[in-house]
């Protein structure tokens, strides 16, 4: 498949170069991957929503909804919209900051700047030539890293490591893992900033340790939600993987609780499963959210401060 994976990478090259970049009218800034899927953007985009939010900048979000159609630029209402109609993603991120789906990164970009947007958040989008962006920011699995070095459908990437790096303006690796070796070199030579940080479960009152669990993920790398429900004492006695951003169906869901009762066992679920689940299910299943944390949070304002004083700046004239 090596073949392929160059032609694959020589198409994503063609795209990124031959296009004329839209100039957002506010400070745009990318947060996305060179691998495909379970590195961890959303909780990244998430983190960086709150530290705007927290110091007084609005900033929204834009996103292209993953598996949903969309045909239409437009605001997320959690009241009102489904995962179907939205993508799961942007349903969780709208609680955190005015999220936009739209078919065209641009116009979403365009749209929260009409609305207010003083900073604006991509989604993914790293590959996206179709604007320009005040900062891209990569981010990476410790564990993971960037696979065997090889383009889809050789390998897990989306272009070559070099080729997306020397677009980027910082690194995000997550994991509490160590490092692997190969990405640790790739990181030394690495001109930018790279920050460390690392999913942790939110507190959510449920004492894990009690009861036994049938737990059922359709992300991107289900084997790091079923490890850190048993760092927390549950009891899985069968885990379940999904395709990412699989629909979950009510056959489905009855299905898996059938088996659940089977096994004495109830149903638990990631946070991106949960907003996925049919109506008739939602609220009755558990979820684990999971929040990212820096481990330095030095860095992170070090790299968006300057974003902040811009904002501020322009606020002044």
């Amino acid at each position: 498949l090596w073949p392929l994976g160059r032609l694959y990478a020589w198409a994503t090259a063609k795209r990124v170069k031959n296009i004329t970049k839209t100039q957002p009218a506010v400070p745009t800034i990318c947060i996305g991957n060179i691998n495909i899927g379970g590195t961890g953007k959303t909780p990244t985009t998430i983190a960086l929503a709150q530290y705007f939010s927290e110091r007084g900048i609005a900033v929204h979000i834009v996103s292209r909804g993953y598996g949903a159609k969309i045909t239409t630029t437009f605001a997320v209402d959690p009241m009102k919209h489904t995962a179907a109609q939205t993508g799961d993603e942007p349903l969780i991120m709208a609680a955190f900051a005015k999220t936009w789906v739209t078919p065209n990164r641009a116009m979403g970009i365009q749209a929260a700047a009409e609305a207010g947007a003083q900073v604006v958040l991509v989604d993914d989008g790293f590959q996206d030539p179709s604007f320009a962006r005040t900062l891209s920011l990569v981010v990476v699995d410790a564990q993971q890293g960037f696979g065997n070095g090889l383009c889809l459908p050789a390998g897990p990437l989306r272009e070559p490591v070099a080729a997306g790096l020397a677009r980027a303006d910082g690194m995000i690796v997550i994991g509490d893992d160590p490092i692997r070796p190969d990405l640790q070199r790739t990181i030394t030579e690495f001109a930018n900033p790279v920050l460390c940080a690392a999913l942790h479960p939110v507190e959510t009152g449920m004492d894990w340790t009690q009861g036994r669990y049938l737990a059922f993920a359709g992300i991107g790398q289900p084997d790091k939600f079923y490890k850190t429900l048993t760092a927390l004492g549950a009891n899985i006695v069968e885990t379940v993987n999904l395709d990412d951003h699989q629909p979950l169906t009510p056959a489905l869901i009855k299905r898996l609780a059938h088996q659940a009762h089977n096994l004495g066992a109830d149903l638990i679920t990631t946070e991106k499963d949960a907003v996925r689940l049919p109506k008739e299910y939602q609220g009755n299943i558990p979820f684990l959210p999971v929040r990212l944390q820096m481990a330095d949070p030095d860095q992170l304002s070090a790299l968006l401060d300057p974003v902040i004083a811009a904002v501020k700046a322009d606020e002044l004239s």
